[in-house]
C-alpha cells in the first residue's frame, strides 16, 4: 500500500472550518486515475485534487480533479485551493507573481498577491464565457429547487453560462428566497432531461443582498456531480459575474469589484471575488478570486 500525503483546505474563507473543504494530494505522480477517483468518493469533500508532474512546458504542474462522482476538467476552489497547498509546501516560492496549472480545459493561470512569506491572495483566470438560450420551463424548475416560481426575479433570462463548466444561472427576487430553496432529487433530474441540462450545476443568486461589501447571495447545487449543495463554487462564480455584468445588473464601473456570499444556509460562508475585464460591451477577461487556510494533513494508505 502506497502512502499519500495530503493537505486539508478550507478554501474562499481565511477561518477555519468555514469555506469549501478541499483535499489536496501534493505528489499523485504514478496513481492510477481509477484510484484517484475511489480516493476522492473516500474523501467525501466536494472536489479533491491531485497534483502531477508538468505535461506542458507552459505550465508548472498537471493537476487533476475529482468530486466524489467524476473528474471535472476545471473547477474553481480546488485551484485556489491547491495554490495555497503549494504554497504551504514551498512548491510555489513566496513572492512569486504566477502559477500555471495544466488542467483539462488547458493551461490556467494565477496569480498571487503576498503578505511578507505568507500567501494572501489568488487569483484564477477562466475562459471566456459563452450563453445559452433561455429555458422555457421555469414553473417545473422553481418546483424542483423548492420555490414559488413568483420568487424568480422578473425580466432575466434562465440559462446556462459557462467559463469552462456549464452551470445554470437562477436569479431570484431575494436572499431570504435563495435559502429557502430545498432541491427535490428526482425533479431536478426530469428538468435536466427535458431541458436537455444534463451535467449542468444549479446557480440560485439574488442580487438583492442586506451584507453592503457583497454584490450576490448564492447557493448551488450539482446532485449530479456528487455534490448535492456546494458552499463555494469558483466554476460558477466566473459565469455569475459574467452574467450580471452582460444583464445590466452590474455597472461597468463595479465590474472588477463583484463579491459572491456562498455558503451561509451550510454554515460554512464562503466569499468568492469576481472580476470581469470589458473592452466596450465584451467581456475579455474572467478572474475568480479568494483566500484559503490549510487546516489540516495526513496521509492516506491507498493502492
Amino acid at each position: 500500500m502506497r502512502s499519500l500525503r495530503y493537505l486539508h483546505l478550507d478554501v474562499f474563507t481565511e477561518r477555519p472550518l468555514e469555506g469549501n473543504q478541499l483535499a489536496v494530494f501534493t505528489d499523485g505522480a504514478g496513481v492510477d486515475p481509477n484510484v484517484m477517483q475511489r480516493i476522492a468518493r473516500e474523501m467525501a469533500f466536494a472536489e479533491s485534487t491531485f497534483v502531477l508532474p508538468q505535461e506542458d512546458a507552459s505550465t508548472d504542474v498537471r493537476m487533476r480533479i475529482f468530486t466524489p462522482s467524476r473528474e471535472l476538467p476545471m473547477a474553481g476552489h480546488p485551484t485556489v485551493g491547491s495554490t495555497f497547498a503549494l504554497a504551504h509546501t514551498g512548491v510555489i516560492k513566496p513572492g512569486q507573481e504566477r502559477f500555471v496549472f495544466g488542467l483539462g480545459v488547458g493551461p490556467t493561470r494565477v496569480d498571487l498577491d503576498w503578505t511578507g512569506d505568507r500567501l494572501a491572495f489568488a487569483w484564477m483566470y477562466q475562459q471566456r464565457p459563452t450563453f445559452g438560450d433561455p429555458i422555457g420551463d421555469v414553473g417545473g424548475l422553481a418546483g424542483a429547487l423548492g420555490l414559488d416560481p413568483s420568487s424568480m426575479l422578473s425580466g432575466l433570462p434562465v440559462q446556462v453560462v459557462s467559463c469552462g463548466l456549464p452551470f445554470l444561472m437562477v436569479p431570484i427576487a431575494t436572499a431570504d428566497a435563495v435559502d429557502s430553496a430545498e432541491v427535490d432529487a428526482a425533479k431536478l433530474k426530469a428538468v435536466e432531461r427535458e431541458q436537455g441540462l444534463d451535467g449542468v450545476g444549479f446557480f440560485v443568486f439574488s442580487p438583492s443582498v442586506a451584507d453592503r461589501s457583497a454584490t450576490a447571495h448564492s447557493r448551488m447545487f450539482a446532485p449530479e456531480f456528487g455534490i448535492v449543495e456546494d458552499p463555494a463554487t469558483g466554476a460558477a462564480s466566473g459565469p455569475l459575474g459574467c452574467y450580471l455584468v452582460h444583464h445590466g445588473i452590474v455597472p461597468e464601473a463595479l465590474a472588477g469589484k463583484i463579491v459572491s456570499n456562498q455558503g451561509v444556509r451550510m454554515g460554512r460562508p464562503s466569499q468568492i471575488h469576481i472580476a470581469i475585464g470589458l473592452d466596450g460591451k465584451e467581456i475579455t477577461e474572467v478572474k475568480v478570486g479568494g483566500k484559503a487556510v490549510v487546516v489540516g494533513e495526513g496521509t492516506l494508505r491507498a493502492g
